[in-house]
């Protein structure tokens, strides 16, 4: 897999001071995957990004990003990602086509910048000065701008922070549509529904290293397990339940039954049920998430 990334890194370190703020991170993305960066506050998501992008010098490890060591050819790369922090910022006067034709001017392969405008909503706000923009539409901006170059790898930081959320799947579907376009984005995100809906795979990030790497459903799996099925019923047996296929651990309370367990849990519980001539009541599953999964992991790592 490494061999074939369109990133690899392989223990990165960055430290200030005392500080390690990246310490040994692992991880490789492939070429046009959406791939997913999460964890708390702190935990060196944003400085590895920006180690990646050559805007800082790692300490330690190898990086190869498009081939290239970020430290010794940034200017090489910087014609070939284009990226969105959360520290972006552009001067209060400057107009909304101003910047984008400053970066398109700035860009090799000179991308018209009108058709930015179109596809992130931002026509109507061409003339008007950055700071007279509302948070949502600077990150509208900010992304626009990330896009300019027709970056190989597009690097998202924070992305829908301050969008509504009907802006936020509007980013969504233009997310997807940079990835069907051939690029590859790396996606920093504190949303874990965002994460799991987009992202082919995610890095969990957490005191400056990978302690996680899998697919969300695969993440879920591994930490959380399958999911939750609860019924009601005025049966009173219920052993015959024991060695259900996946079934962890069941309990009752009065007529209401919960089942937790991993795999195909709701068929195998309802297999049993149906065998002993039993119709259950208000029969449901209650499957985990990506949220889940980082309560679980922040729990475990704290402790």
């Amino acid at each position: 897999m490494a061999d074939a990334a369109a990133i690899r890194v392989q223990g990165l370190q960055k430290r200030y001071g005392d500080l390690r703020a990246v310490d040994g991170a692992t991880f490789a993305v492939l070429p046009n995957e959406i791939y997913g960066i999460i964890g708390a506050n702190g935990s060196g998501k944003t400085t590895t990004v920006e180690c990646l992008q050559g805007l800082r010098r790692a300490d330690g490890g190898e990086v190869a990003v498009l081939g290239l060591d970020p430290g010794m050819h940034g200017a090489q790369l910087r014609g070939r990602i284009g990226s969105q922090l959360q520290s972006s910022a552009l001067p209060e006067r400057l107009k909304v086509w101003e910047a984008l034709e400053l970066f398109a001017a700035l860009s090799p392969k000179r991308r018209d910048w009108r058709d930015l405008l179109a596809e992130w909503g931002l026509e109507e706000k061409r003339n008007a000065a950055f700071g007279d923009l509302s948070g949502g539409q600077q990150q509208r901006l900010f992304i626009a701008l990330a896009l300019v170059n027709e970056p190989e790898i597009v690097f998202l930081d924070e992305m829908t922070t301050g969008l509504d959320p009907q802006a936020r799947r509007v980013a969504w579907d233009l997310i997807e549509r940079v990835r069907e376009r051939g690029a590859t984005v790396v996606l920093v995100t504190h949303f874990m529904d965002e994460a799991e809906i987009l992202c082919d795979r995610i890095a969990v990030f957490q005191r400056g290293t990978v302690i996680a790497e899998d697919t969300p459903r695969g993440l879920i799996e591994q930490f959380v397990g399958g999911g939750v099925v609860r019924f009601s019923t005025q049966v009173n047996e219920l052993s015959f339940l024991d060695g259900t296929p996946g079934l962890e651990r069941w309990e009752r309370d009065g007529q209401r039954v919960t089942a937790t367990g991993s795999g195909p849990l709701l068929a195998q519980v309802a297999a049993r049920l149906v065998a002993h001539d039993i119709a259950p009541l208000d029969l449901r599953v209650e499957l985990p998430t990506l949220d889940d999964v980082f309560v679980k992991l922040a729990g475990e790592r704290s402790e």
